[in-house]
């Protein structure tokens, strides 16, 4: 089972996790809304229909790679403050590993292969993120 959504609505984790456990193993990753320097607010847009698209691919690369039960990929749209969660990566089993790698991947490679921009507001200054080397990096360890 793969599951996709991009939403403004709060991510409910005990329900993801509901919707997951159901043998072997589960990994999760949550996201929040960090107060890096400053940050008040961070803004997600997105590209409808390409954006769950590009998730679905993932999931179900990633499916295929570990022989996983189930993916999730839950990510927010909208205005959000520090602490709020963001994003949401859930994946089932029947081995931890698999759970624990494929997790991982989906983490890594959304962050450079699914499009989202991302606008940080400190005060009244407002900037749009640049993409970050360290992402690219994360992703090219799961090429090949």
């Amino acid at each position: 089972m793969i599951r996709v959504v991009v939403s403004p609505e709060p991510i409910d984790v005990s329900a993801e996790l509901e919707r997951l456990e159901v043998t072997g193993a589960v990994a999760t990753f949550t996201g929040l809304v960090r107060a890096d320097d400053g940050v008040t607010m961070l803004e997600l847009e997105h590209y409808p229909g390409a954006t769950e698209r590009a998730l679905e691919v993932l999931c179900a690369e990633a499916t295929e790679r570990w022989a996983l039960l189930a993916a999730t990929v839950i990510h927010r749209i909208r205005p959000m403050t520090p602490g709020e969660r963001i994003v949401f990566v859930g994946t089932a089993s029947a081995h931890r590993a698999a759970a624990l790698d494929a997790c991982a991947f989906l983490i890594d490679r959304l962050k450079t292969d699914a499009p989202f921009w991302k606008r940080e507001t400190r005060g009244d200054t407002h900037r749009w993120v640049d993409a970050r080397g360290s992402d690219d990096a994360a992703a090219a360890r799961w090429q090949g």
